[in-house]
């Protein structure tokens, strides 16, 4: 019997239509099928039929007709993987070439095929056509001005949803006469706001749009069509090229503002250091044309390219947890790249590993990158090793769109169809913006330097608005005055506001989202000292301990876990409360009193050091038990999650969260303390500077574990002395605790003051088991955060020595001093590092006043630590007698042995001066 007899049973159309299944997906077809299919292609080389393919699929067995309508559909497939390849997307200069090409040849096909009608057609929703016909709508999807990679994505109905969507119209732009008239007047805006700028203040830099002027009627189309579809609030992050376009032409800030910043004026606040113009953030309210209002936030950035991405998805998903958290996709992120920097910035890859995990997803982003093909000098050649800047967003199977920056029709047209797709499937859409730099990385660079050709052909290259006025005026839509009066218009006002900034000497900086500020306000050092009420009352904590105690008692637990948690009450009603207590209580109490923790970072839900535990597993079947969550029906929300292996990232997304949400203790806590060195950029761009550049406060908690056991270079110090030295003024607070209940009154302080400051803390690691390290329930219940501890054994007129210290290491001294009976020591904590406690050490040095000397103890060597902080700040410090390791280069020695020693002979020196011989 012939084995291939059932295909002459069925429509050619069903084959072709089976076989595009088959192509995208093999296991959705049935397994008969699927091994004829797997067959068929076996027999296909790269460049056609074989010999005995089409011997085996003779007149005999299968149609010739029905053979070359898979070959149709293999052609079809070619375009829809490497059409991408092949489209005028380059404004400027010719791509380059790739092969295969999508030539018939390669596909078992020829010019003799090109007026047979085929079925395979339906694939593509138009029916039964000629292979001319079907080749021309493959060349208008596939290789005109947007080319679109997509067929990557494993997800069925995702591929469908995009197929669908492209062969509508043959993914060509249709607008009305109105809507093509409103994109004119967009790029219009572009276009004249950099030709106003440019002569009007020659040779300063503001980077430019031109070359990318589409990009604002673009976004412009993005905010009004996703505002239909339901979208409140819109958070971007742009880096500094066409962001005063963006600014002005989009988000509505004054042009009188931007002219202000332009001239150099000095701000109206004398404590208020400002920023460059085009760093600076900005919130505004609109109206779009359908009468709906919206909320429009560009966050600020520094300079540093890509790291504002990460703050921008942190500020939409606090604004998506508070506010929209029945439909979180009401929020909507863009984040707009440069193609040097998405390409070779690792932190891009950090935020798009964030897309789909459950304590940073944001229901999909817009990623739209303005390709210049060059970075500052960089040809993209040496840029990157991948054939796109975008080749990332694979990563997270996401589409990628290529679109022509000349083309602006087109470019709506991509980004609305990235929009649809974010609305539909909460997931991020990559666009690439290919256009170019019509001047250097700013306007008093010389570009010619290093790419001679391509800026001879930038130099003859009209703008976009000039294309696509030609094109208007060929369809008859406009005449050739319809251009010039839209940009004499355009100027006059820009004129006007420029007119009315000269008028006034100084610079107002308008505050970012400062909705979410209204009820807190901004504070200087002598403010930062005051003492702030965190008492809470003791039946109240001891509801919250049984609540942090008791597990459900239908679920089954490892027992380990059951007595840990039992331990809690126990522990409570014996009035000695650890580390691991103090923040549970502190958590609950905030939340008992309706704010809101968030907290992430590696391991954070059982804690690196096996403390925490707020997060517990069900023994057989993982089912997560969060405590803090079952306190009472009115509380807040604690959330915490087990974070990506991240620290850039991570942080920049939790800073944005508490930037956008000052109700809630956002905590970031480091594995080990030092792996915040990952995240250098956001503690000196942001969290160390954003107050003074940009008016911005922030609450964000960093735990940094901190404190030497002899475990190596990278799990001993936090580097202290790194977050010291960006200490200034009012800019944030630095402490090293050393009781559960200054831990506890701290983290409640955050909260409870009416201001907002960062907070780092040096978190213990051998102390959270410590015997000593214990508060009573009292001191929780009324006591308060302390800056200094005094030694409350002390006589002060028997002390000889005073020892200032901080952190863990006083442990060790205090074992010591005991051990030895040393009445003549007194040892004295320094629990707030930063703004540092003046007064009161000079109350404790005036209060033992009979010591012959004062001591700064430190575990940390001499270059590194508490101590040079401590001369910078405390005149006094410049007499005390220094016992620390010597200077190294390595915080700690790998060798456990030599690590122990050299740690003991800074005890040694502590209380006998006579023993310098640290190593």
């Amino acid at each position: 019997m012939d084995k291939y007899s059932f295909l002459n049973a069925a429509h050619t159309a069903y084959f072709a239509d089976l076989y595009d299944q088959y192509l995208q997906n093999p296991d959705t077809v049935e397994p008969s099928w699927r091994a004829f299919f797997q067959g068929y292609d076996f027999g296909m080389e790269s460049n056609g039929v074989t010999e005995e393919l089409m011997e085996e699929f003779s007149c005999d067995h299968v149609s010739e007709n029905l053979t070359k309508e898979f070959q149709v559909v293999r052609l079809i497939d070619g375009y829809r993987t490497r059409g991408h390849l092949f489209t005028k997307t380059n404004p400027v200069r010719e791509r380059r070439t790739y092969v295969p090409t999508l030539a018939l040849e390669n596909f078992g096909l020829s010019k003799n095929d090109l007026d047979t009608v085929f079925s395979a057609g339906e694939i593509l929703g138009i029916g039964s056509q000629t292979l001319r016909e079907i080749i021309n709508h493959l060349e208008r999807i596939y290789c005109s001005s947007i080319g679109i990679e997509y067929m990557y994505v494993r997800n069925p109905e995702r591929k469908a949803w995009i197929q669908e969507k492209l062969n509508i119209n043959d993914n060509q732009p249709k607008f009305d006469v109105d809507q093509k008239k409103y994109i004119l007047k967009k790029l219009n805006e572009a276009v004249a706001f950099e030709s106003f700028l440019h002569t009007k203040y020659v040779g300063q830099k503001r980077f430019s749009l031109e070359g990318g002027e589409s990009l604002i009627p673009a976004i412009d189309a993005v905010i009004e069509k996703a505002a239909d579809y339901g979208v409140k609030e819109f958070v971007m992050g742009m880096a500094h090229r066409g962001r005063l376009s963006t600014l002005t032409n989009i988000f509505g800030k004054s042009a009188k503002d931007i002219f202000s910043e332009f001239d150099g004026k000095d701000y109206e606040e004398e404590i208020f250091d400002g920023d460059v113009k085009y760093h600076l953030g900005w919130t505004s309210n609109r109206e779009t044309a359908n009468g709906k209002k919206i909320n429009l936030n560009i966050a600020p950035n520094p300079s540093h390219l890509e790291t504002v991405g990460a703050v921008v998805e942190g500020i939409t998903r606090a604004k998506q947890d508070d506010k929209y958290a029945e439909d979180p996709s009401q929020v909507l992120p863009i984040v707009v790249h440069g193609d040097a920097a998405i390409a070779g910035q690792g932190l891009v890859y950090e935020i798009i590993q964030m897309a789909q995990l459950d304590g940073y997803k944001t229901n999909g982003t817009l990623h739209i990158v303005v390709n210049n093909q060059i970075g500052f000098t960089t040809n993209y050649l040496d840029a990157r090793s991948s054939t796109y800047c975008t080749d990332v967003g694979k990563v997270t199977l996401s589409p990628v769109l290529h679109v022509n920056a000349d083309d602006v029709e087109a470019v709506v047209h991509a980004v609305l169809f990235a929009l649809d797709f974010r609305m539909q499937f909460k997931r991020d859409v990559f666009i690439d913006l290919l256009g170019y730099r019509k001047y250097g990385h700013n306007e008093g660079d010389e570009p010619k330097f290093t790419q001679p050709l391509l800026y001879k052909a930038i130099a003859k290259h009209k703008n976009p608005r000039d294309i696509y006025a030609e094109k208007l005026i060929k369809e008859g839509i406009i005449d050739q005055d319809y251009v010039k009066s839209l940009e004499e218009a355009y100027k006059a006002t820009l004129e006007e506001e420029l007119e009315d900034s000269r008028k006034e000497d100084k610079t107002v900086i308008t505050p970012f989202m400062q909705d979410e500020w209204q009820d807190f306000v901004r504070v200087t050092e002598d403010d930062m000292m005051n003492v702030i009420d965190t008492t809470y009352p003791k039946e109240k904590l001891s509801q919250i301990a049984e609540v942090v105690s008791t597990l459900p008692s239908d679920k089954k637990f490892i027992r380990k876990i059951e007595r840990l948690v039992q331990s809690r009450k126990t522990m409570f009603d014996e009035d000695k409360l650890d580390w691991a207590m103090a923040e549970h209580l502190a958590y609950g109490t905030l939340l008992e009193e309706g704010y809101d923790v968030r907290m992430s970072g590696q391991d954070v839900e059982r804690g690196t050091f096996s403390h925490r535990h707020a997060v517990i597993k069900v023994e057989d079947s993982e089912e997560e038990v969060v405590l803090l969550n079952n306190l009472s029906d009115t509380q807040g929300r604690f959330f915490i999650y087990n974070s990506l292996l991240s620290e850039y990232g991570v942080v920049g997304f939790d800073y944005g969260y508490a930037m956008a949400s000052p109700k809630t203790l956002t905590i970031w806590e480091a594995q080990f303390g030092d792996f915040s060195n990952g995240a250098q950029i956001m503690l000196d761009q942001y969290i160390s500077a954003a107050e003074d550049k940009w008016k911005l406060q922030n609450g964000l908690v960093m735990l940094l574990p901190h404190g030497y056991e002899g475990q190596g270079a990278e799990h001993s110090s936090a580097r202290m002395e790194r977050y010291l030295q960006l200490c200034a003024k009012d800019n944030m607070f630095v402490a090293d605790c050393t009781t559960p209940a200054n831990i506890y009154h701290l983290l409640r302080k955050q909260m409870k003051a009416n201001f907002r400051k960062p907070l780092i803390v040096f978190t213990p690691k051998s102390l959270l088991r410590h015997p000593r390290v214990v508060s009573t329930v009292n001191e929780f219940a009324n006591g308060s955060f302390q800056m200094l501890i005094d030694d409350v054994d002390a006589e002060a007129s028997k002390v000889k020595s005073l020892v200032f210290v901080t952190g863990k290491f006083y442990y060790d001294l205090l074992e010591v001093k005991e051990a030895q009976q040393r009445d003549d020591v007194a040892l004295v904590r320094i629990e707030q590092l930063f703004p540092l406690p003046v007064k009161a050490i000079r109350e404790v040095i005036a209060k033992y006043s009979n010591a012959e000397e004062i001591v700064w103890a430190q575990e940390e060597p001499r270059n590194m630590g508490a101590y040079s902080h401590m001369l910078m700040h405390l005149d006094e410090a410049k007499t005390f007698r220094a016992a620390s390791r010597r200077a190294y280069g390595a915080p700690a020695a790998g060798s456990a042995t030599r690590s122990k020693r050299r740690h003991q002979e800074v005890i040694d020196y502590v209380f006998d001066k006579t023993k310098n011989n640290q190593r």
